[in-house]
């Protein structure tokens, strides 16, 4: 599983990273900031759902005007599956991509165990691939990236949670 290993995969690990929108926003920007040095891009690929607010941010940025998705499946309400192509780049994207992605960029929020990333580095292998967060064992699939969290960290992302007090981290907080 991806994604913060998916809720349901396992337990939630102790350790906790609340992120907000105005630090997502500027943790985007700073990607931003390393991919302009690496570009142009002809395309961005976005991986739902979580690449989808990252790669808007980026293509704003970069005046990227053309953004695809790559939709993958690993789970079901219930239980955790195999993972599941369920929409793969447009060919007219792919074209752009010469068929193996270079001169495309491939964004995430964040990679976790890297299963995901290694399923959309095979459809494009020559993409670039960058992600706001990543873990251990997903960060050598991904290119660029902007923060390194432990993989015993859950990351709540802002359209994840909703405003509400916290006890303090002494009181037991995760």
């Amino acid at each position: 599983m991806d994604k913060n290993s998916e809720p349901g995969a396992r337990e939630r690990p102790d350790k906790a990273f609340p992120v907000s929108w105005d630090q997502f926003h500027r943790d985007c920007r700073a990607l931003t900031w390393r991919l302009n040095d690496v570009g142009p891009f002809h395309a961005i690929v976005a991986i739902t759902r979580g690449g989808l607010v990252p790669a808007a941010i980026v293509a704003r940025e970069l005046g990227i005007r053309i953004i695809d998705t790559v939709c993958i499946a690993s789970y079901d309400h219930t239980r955790q599956g195999e993972l599941q192509a369920l929409k793969g780049v447009s060919a007219e994207v792919a074209k752009l991509g010469g068929g193996t992605g270079k001169g495309l960029l491939i964004v995430d929020d964040l990679v976790d165990t890297g299963k995901t990333g290694r399923l959309v580095r095979a459809m494009m292998p020559d993409a670039h691939f960058a992600a706001v967060y990543a873990k251990p064992q997903g960060r050598p699939l991904v290119d660029t990236f902007i923060t390194e969290v432990s993989q015993d960290t859950w990351i709540y992302f802002p359209w994840d949670t909703a405003l509400s007090f916290q006890p303090p981290i002494r009181d037991g907080a995760v």
